[in-house]
């Protein structure tokens, strides 16, 4: 299948399918959120808008790259995310590249946002919809980031439907730049087991489904069986 590889500089027209990849960290984090019990995420286009869907919304919590900072109730970093209880909360997230990618494509008929700890899930969900060529965004280093271009090309060959070796993958998430930036403390924000985190596959049951709400751009896990249905014609 002839999936398509863009970074966000290079997105010159809608597609009809986007999956969004940041793997470290946006898109694990937003996992992790859904796992700690987040309702919905909202996508903000930058930290103010963030803080102001915050401020004008009883209940919701914000969130952001970087160190912590007034306003915001969480940062990041999925190693110190896994711990809170958000059940039955809304989450404002603003990151510097996963959140940016999927506003560039919110617009597209289908938008999914993904990272390692989904993977499966999502392949198998473009798989049952049987939604043809992807374009993947990889949103870190101006579309050049290793490790979203590997979890991309993982997803797409397991859209195939046969068993796929991660262990390749995630060895070249794991020696990218980004991962040794994590791991070498440069980014603020950080737990020491972030990039283990990040390369947990398959992780969480559920495929990330972003889809515009009221003016807003808005991220929901959609449950994936662990089993596709029988192939269309098959007795």
């Amino acid at each position: 299948m002839d999936h398509h590889f863009v970074g966000i500089p290079g997105l010159t027209d809608v597609p009809r399918v986007a999956v969004v990849i940041d793997v470290m960290r946006a898109f694990t984090v937003a996992a992790w959120a859904f796992s700690r019990g987040v309702e919905r995420i909202v996508l903000a286009s930058t930290e103010s808008e963030a803080l102001a869907l915050k401020e004008s919304r009883p209940g919701w919590l914000a969130l952001k790259d970087g160190a912590p900072a007034a306003g915001f109730d969480a940062v990041n970093s999925p190693g110190l995310l896994r711990s809170c209880d958000f059940a039955g909360r809304t989450l404002v997230q603003k990151t510097t590249a996963g959140t940016v990618g999927a506003l560039a494509v919110a617009n597209a008929p289908l938008v999914l946002c993904a990272s390692f700890v989904v993977a499966g899930p999502t392949a198998r969900f473009l798989r049952n919809k049987d939604s043809g060529p992807v374009t993947f965004v990889v949103t870190g280093d101006g579309g050049k980031a290793d490790e979203d271009l590997a979890c991309a090309e993982y997803i797409g060959q397991c859209m195939a439907g046969d068993e796929v070796e991660a262990a390749p993958y995630l060895h070249r998430a794991r020696t990218s730049r980004a991962a040794a930036d994590l791991a070498g403390g440069l980014r603020s924000g950080y737990h020491p087991d972030d990039v283990d985190l990040c390369l947990e596959i398959d992780r969480f049951s559920f495929a990330m489904v972003a889809r515009p709400e009221e003016s807003l751009t808005v991220l929901r896990p959609v449950a994936v069986p662990d089993i596709p249905p029988p192939a269309r014609g098959s007795g």
